[in-house]
């Protein structure tokens, strides 16, 4: 099961110099993914319990838009193993005007991580 949103990285999601976004806006949407992954697995949004893996592989800048995807890879009793992956897939051009961007013939893995999900067992209401 895999789920996907998209979205332009604001202004306001800019934290440093330079229009830089924070890494942990890439993790708060891997956090809305699995969220959606939960629910449509089990009816529940569950819980994050923890990410065992995360890399941060390219720079985010407000006006980026970014993809980000996750995917079921492993479900227990109660836990949910997923994977995820943020790409850029559009970048602004301020150098051609200010409102100038290219769609990215190859999109740029910014981000990917792995995790665990819990959703109770009282709580699962899929089988």
């Amino acid at each position: 099961m895999k789920s996907t949103i998209r979205l332009r990285m604001s202004a306001h999601d800019a934290h440093y110099g330079g229009n830089l976004v924070d890494g942990a806006r890439m993790l708060a949407l891997f956090g809305d993914v699995a969220t959606e992954l939960l629910i449509l697995n089990d009816g529940d949004e569950g819980l994050f319990k923890a990410y065992d893996m995360v890399e941060f592989l390219a720079p985010v800048y407000a006006g980026d838009y970014i993809e980000a995807t996750g995917e079921i890879v492993a479900v227990g009793n109660t836990s949910r193993k997923m994977t995820f992956e943020a790409k850029k897939v559009i970048a602004p051009r301020p150098d051609v005007s200010e409102s100038a961007c290219d769609v990215l013939e190859v999109p740029v893995v910014v981000c990917r991580a792995s995790g665990t999900c819990v959703v109770p067992k009282d709580k699962q209401r899929k089988k």
